[in-house]
């Protein structure tokens, strides 16, 4: 009896490894189709808290504006970077007005993870050093120390080189023992981070158990069980646990679709597993769909992770649609010679063809998407250049304008020369400035997109197309839709860089997309101008 039990616990175990992970993957491919649900749920929860920002607003409610503004940020972080970097800064200058140090290293704790999910490990590093960590209350340091962690291990994976990874995970090992000291053992929070810190020291089979323990014990939230089982993927496949590798890579994938989580590894992660497998088409799909994800959060280390990956698996894809066209010819062959099984070959045929045929309109659209993908990366590289270089001489010149306003201040006062004081003053008009700076904007603009007013006026009939003034580069009507072209859609911000209040912005837009040609496409035409 003892040896009967034996053996029926080894089989037990043996089948609990190689269960089939297709129904997981099954899964997986129903919640994909419904992402587009679990997405409008995190706009409802997002619009909701920005109602929430408007009462506060209004009742001057700052303590309660800077809490929905860190909610706001909260909702944002794992899922598009912009939008929770602007709300984070929404909140740092309300913490900043309330004077409070505890709500400014709050802050600059989410601060650090923003920027290390984004791919600025530097500024991420930077940022949490400025902390003093002395002053964070415990829950908060708690953050520090995690995030930091987890700041050196990204860097660590990103960089990919042994001179420098040992370092880097050194580092963070030591930040994470520090934040285990930290909570209680109890707590989702520890075991997070002790099944983090068991797998960065390549204790594979003690990671595996504190996150296997974690799942079973503890209630967690879809953000806390996607990374455990995203992390149970990596350890089993280290393992050569293929199988079970991709079932909880799989899993881990399903909780990102279903928190509408953008900045993710399961996905990216999953597609190499099945193309190591064999899986190159199911790979294929799930490849791109993490290239979408990045490209939507805006997370510069993942596209580049994944732009290594992608081409390999298309390639795999395109050997095999050579292997189907030399089976085709094969299949032609034969044809001649057996002729009494003619009819059977060509229905196998246009079988054969059909497939063809799609594949190659999907490696088509993916090589297409693949192309435009290149393209917008290389525009956003060239403006960025452009007004990086432009932000930084207008800065020289504004400081240089300051220092020399001030120590002619300086001279005639201590001179005594005080009515003279005031006509150096008016040297300097803040109107004139403005003008200059509109003018430098449309200087770069132009020499970035300098068939941007005739393909402007292109969506207009000829009675309604725009003739600038004399001396007149763009004007203001033009300069809202160029900002907007560089990717500046907030109304709040265009209407601040125009001195202009939000409603002129409205009026002005809602008027001239009225009398385009191409109403119901205007803003998509708008951002198909090309730079040069």
């Amino acid at each position: 009896m003892r040896y009967t039990a034996t053996i029926f616990f080894i089989l037990i175990y043996t089948l609990s490894f190689s269960q089939d992970p297709q129904n997981t993957l099954n899964r997986l491919d129903r919640e994909i189709a419904r992402k587009e649900i679990y997405i409008q749920k995190k706009y409802d929860a997002i619009q909701a808290l920005k109602k929430d920002v408007q009462k506060y607003v209004v009742n001057g409610n700052s303590v309660q504006l800077y809490q929905t503004y860190l909610s706001l940020f909260k909702e944002y972080k794992s899922f598009k970077y912009d939008s929770a970097y602007y709300y984070l800064e929404k909140a740092k200058t309300k913490a900043i007005a309330l004077k409070n140090p505890e709500l400014q290293n709050e802050i600059k704790v989410q601060e650090g993870f923003v920027l290390l999910s984004s791919g600025l490990f530097k500024e991420a590093i930077d940022t949490l050093n400025s902390i003093d960590v002395k002053t964070l209350n415990k829950e908060n340091k708690f953050q520090y120390y995690s995030v930091k962690a987890r700041t050196y291990y990204d860097l660590a994976d990103y960089n990919n080189d042994s001179r420098f990874n040992i370092h880097y995970i050194q580092q963070g090992n030591e930040c994470l023992s520090k934040a285990l000291e930290l909570v209680d053992e109890n707590d989702n929070d520890y075991w997070a981070a002790e099944s983090l810190r068991r797998m960065k020291q390549q204790d594979f089979k003690g990671a595996e158990f504190a996150f296997q323990y974690w799942i079973n014990n503890y209630d967690l939230s879809p953000e806390f069980y996607g990374i455990a089982t995203s992390s149970l993927g990596y350890i089993f496949s280290e393992r050569g646990f293929k199988e079970k590798a991709i079932e909880y890579l799989a899993l881990a994938a399903i909780s990102d679709i279903q928190s509408a989580t953008k900045e993710t590894v399961a996905l990216r992660n999953l597609a190499n597993e099945l193309y190591k497998a064999g899986n190159v088409k199911k790979a294929n799909t799930y490849i791109h769909l993490a290239m979408d994800d990045a490209t939507f959060y805006n997370a510069r280390h993942r596209k580049i992770q994944i732009s290594s990956i992608l081409p390999i698996i298309e390639e795999a894809q395109m050997y095999n649609i050579s292997k189907q066209n030399r089976f085709l010819e094969i299949m032609v062959t034969l044809l001649a010679v057996l002729a009494i099984i003619v009819i059977v070959f060509l229905i196998i045929i246009f079988k054969q063809l059909k497939s063809k045929s799609k594949s190659r309109k999907e490696l088509t659209a993916s090589y297409k998407q693949l192309q435009e993908l290149n393209v917008h990366l290389r525009e956003a590289d060239t403006i960025k250049q452009e007004y990086i270089t432009y932000f930084i001489q207008a800065t020289s010149d504004f400081i240089n304008k300051l220092d020399t306003l001030q120590k002619t201040t300086r001279q005639k006062i201590i001179s005594k020369k005080f009515d003279d004081v005031l006509p150096a003053l008016n040297r300097y008009s803040v109107k004139k400035e403005r003008e200059n700076l509109f003018r430098q904007f449309d200087e770069i603009f132009l020499k970035l997109f300098p068939t941007f007013i005739e393909e402007f006026n292109s969506l207009f009939p000829n009675e309604h197309q725009y003739n600038m003034k004399t001396n007149e580069l763009l004007s203001p009507e033009l300069r809202i839709f160029a900002l907007y072209r560089l990717g500046i859609q907030d109304n709040n911000q265009i209407a601040n860089f125009l001195e202009l209040s939000i409603t002129t912005i409205y009026t002005y837009k809602t008027r001239i997309k009225s009398k385009s040609l191409h109403k119901d496409n205007f803003d998509k035409r708008i951002m198909e101008i090309k730079t040069y």
